[in-house]
């Protein structure tokens, strides 16, 4: 296990003055800055896109091409090309990365690089903390701080492709702090960027969202009618085994939930994963496999399967390896699509919200 040592180092003009990263917008809105904010010629706006969306940079020192009187006047209008940092890196034995970014209030996030076979895998976050905070999930254990900025969200993105050598990835999954849905407007403008042609031009296929199942979210994320994959995080088959699990003022019913999913199919014509996290005497019964397995066919829906990630003492547990089993193969054999999320960097606290909470603490 590699582990970088912390670095808590930040720039205070940046928390002072509330710069704005670049990331934040797209190649016709920067030109549009540096032509009228900063009365410089229409083509240093494509060089800044060529460098933060090809290229993949974020360092103006790096950016050859740009005179060091445009980064000026970046900072005297209230733009930087970077707005964060990563503190903290840490490496597993299977190659499972987590990463620690400070940004510019001081806040911190986490994102997880995961390489798989010929794949990789990112896993970002989208708040810092969540108001969701299902009681077995560390990421919500404080609650919400804020919303991350659709700058900072691809910020993030950019970072983790620096680690990989300024790449793209094979996909990105939001499935790390936070409800994405519940910042819906920064989401989807961070999604356009990394999506779009004219930008980074990550296809929408290979971009993930994940909910806990906020409902007006899914329907407006369906709406956009892009290619985009939704995963819900169901975790139960009916409410009353959800009400254990997720804290009722964020919690919908479950037929309401799988009534918006099937709306998103109907607008996307994508089929929805039910991300399921098995708990050990809550949810991984033969009663509640058979039942998941009727919500998968009817909504035609896939599982993933996820045996739970111990986090600390909090009164849920694993289920045995045999448990596992026996619950995916009920759905196998019924036909339904399942995986078992294969367990990946537990030696470096890549479950959600874990080394964002020992850095705070």
């Amino acid at each position: 296990m590699e582990i970088v040592k912390e670095n808590k180092s930040v720039n205070r003009n940046i928390i002072a003055k509330r710069i704005t990263p670049l990331s934040s917008f797209n190649s016709a809105e920067l030109e549009k800055i540096v032509i009228e904010k900063l009365n410089e010629p229409k083509f240093r706006a494509k060089q800044l896109a060529e460098w933060l969306y090809k290229k993949l940079i974020l360092d103006a020192n790096s950016m050859k091409n740009i005179p060091a009187k445009l980064f000026d006047k970046l900072t005297e209008n209230d733009f930087t090309t970077c707005s964060s940092e990563i503190i903290k890196k840490q490496q597993s034995h299977d190659g499972t990365t987590k990463i620690l970014i400070q940004l510019a209030d001081n806040e911190v996030i986490e994102s997880v690089i995961i390489p798989s076979d010929k794949r990789i895998t990112f896993c970002l976050s989208t708040q810092v903390g969540c108001p969701v905070q299902c009681y077995f999930c560390a990421s919500g254990k404080n609650g919400l701080t804020r919303n991350l900025s659709a700058g900072e969200i691809v910020e993030q993105f950019i970072h983790c492709c620096s680690i990989i050598g300024h790449k793209l990835p094979s996909n990105i999954v939001f499935m790390g702090i936070g409800e994405g849905l519940l910042n819906l407007e920064n989401l989807l403008n961070a999604l356009e960027i990394i999506s779009s042609e004219n930008e980074i031009n990550l296809g929408a296929r290979r971009i993930t969202v994940s909910t806990s199942g906020w409902v007006p979210g899914i329907v407006k994320l369906a709406d956009q009618e892009k290619q985009f994959n939704l995963a819900l995080s169901l975790h139960a088959v009916d409410d009353e085994m959800r009400s254990k699990l997720i804290p009722g003022k964020m919690r919908y019913p479950v037929n309401k939930i799988l009534e918006a999913c099937r709306y998103y199919r109907q607008k996307t014509n994508r089929m929805v994963t039910y991300e399921y996290t098995l708990l050990k005497g809550i949810n991984d019964s033969i009663v509640a496999a058979k039942k998941l397995t009727t919500l998968a066919l009817e909504n035609r829906a896939k599982v993933n399967l996820i045996p739970y990630n111990s986090t600390e003492n909090n009164g849920f547990y694993r289920p045995s390896a045999k448990r596992i089993n026996e619950f995916s193969s009920i759905l196998e054999k019924a036909g339904v699509q399942v995986s078992v999320r294969r367990e990946m960097g537990n030696d470096v606290d890549a479950a959600c919200g874990q080394l964002r909470n020992k850095y705070n603490k």
